[in-house]
């Protein structure tokens, strides 16, 4: 049996072979083209099918993921419809004289690094989105399909990483779970996973290639992925899978539902949340509110203690999407099993003492 770590997105279980999925190879033309109006029009052709792909992508995510969920893909096409990515990349093609191939790998990479290279992990994330966008433009022009990437039996994909577009392209049907070798817990990617409630893994570096085909687990509540588990441990893990749908299958029923006890006390429920990711799950399970933004989640996902503009940002996301709706946002709370290294804390008899509440 092998055993792969990351970063879990949804708590549940997910059992089934493993699909090692590779992108297709883009054999890109590097030399001088000879006429770069032409490879212009080629450019704003692929460019503009692409912002046509993401309205169907909104509607799908609509259905499987919720409206704010959906919006990622209008924020996608609004990338497309940039001016300033659009002329730079214009400007490859007239000024080099190169392929809309060539140029859209150049000018797109180059702007993915702009926001690769800021300080905002939420910003920070949105390089991938701005690589998902340039692989459209790329399969356009190059007339690739990676639409089955999932085969034709349910498994549990696996990838380097999955672009939200490619994400909401998948049968759910088929879908079971995903592991990521790369990713991250603030990509559009992660929140669709999340909103589709896929058990999924970011962040798992230990990734076999030999790993394809064989019976896998995902125990997204201890973040692991077993490979080809013994039969124990798969039992009790079937058996934890059955209760979970099942209390799932409950939790269903009362959607829409008052929340009232019997004798007609009424009860406001409220969800629990670590960042602005989990908004899209609030909506859909009918939460009246946010009875706890865990804010220290916000200082566990950056490598350096967030500035009171990212806090500020966070903060906002989370109120303007849900109101009027009630979010009641705690302080950092740090400490026992939640360490943060860039805030060098002095080790403690008790270690649950922290940096927490009065403390601060």
């Amino acid at each position: 049996m092998q055993v792969g770590n990351g970063k879990s997105i949804v708590n549940g279980i997910a059992i089934g072979k493993i699909k090692i999925y590779k992108e297709p190879e883009r054999i890109i033309y590097e030399g001088i083209v000879d006429d770069p109006a032409a490879e212009v029009a080629r450019f704003e052709a692929a460019v503009e099918k692409a912002i046509d792909q993401q309205t169907v992508l909104y509607e799908k995510a609509i259905v499987d993921a919720g409206k704010d969920i959906a919006e990622v893909f209008m924020v996608h096409a609004a990338m497309l419809e940039d001016d300033d990515l659009q002329d730079s990349t214009k400007e490859i093609i007239t000024g080099q004289k190169r392929s809309a191939e060539y140029a859209t790998k150049v000018g797109f990479d180059n702007y993915a690094q702009m926001f690769a290279d800021m300080d905002d992990p939420y910003m920070k994330a949105r390089a991938a989105d701005i690589i998902d966008i340039q692989g459209m433009v790329l399969d356009n022009l190059m007339g690739l399909d990676s639409a089955s990437m999932q085969g034709t039996e349910p498994a549990i994909l696996v990838a380097d990483d999955f672009a939200p577009s490619q994400t909401v392209k998948l049968d759910k049907s088929l879908l079971l779970g995903m592991i990521c070798i790369e990713g991250s817990s603030n990509s559009h990617t992660a929140i669709l996973a999340r909103s589709m409630n896929i058990p999924a893994l970011m962040q798992c570096k230990e990734v076999q290639d030999d790993w394809d085909g064989k019976l896998a687990v995902i125990d997204g509540k201890n973040a692991v992925v077993y490979i080809e588990p013994d039969k124990d441990l798969l039992d009790t893990l079937k058996k934890r899978q059955d209760e979970d749908r099942k209390k799932e299958a409950l939790l269903q029923e009362l959607k829409g539902k008052p929340s009232e006890t019997i004798d007609g006390y009424n009860v406001h429920v409220y969800a629990n949340i670590g960042g602005p990711a989990d908004v899209g799950a609030v909506n859909q399970n009918d939460a009246e509110g946010v009875g706890l933004f865990r804010s220290e989640f916000v200082y566990l996902n950056s490598k350096e203690e967030p500035g009171e503009e990212e806090q500020f940002t966070a903060y906002k996301r989370v109120l303007e999407s849900l109101a009027p709706k009630l979010v009641i946002i705690r302080t950092c709370d740090i400490g026992a099993d939640k360490t943060i290294d860039y805030m060098h804390l002095d080790k403690e008899e008790n270690p649950a003492l922290g940096y927490r509440a009065v403390r601060i």
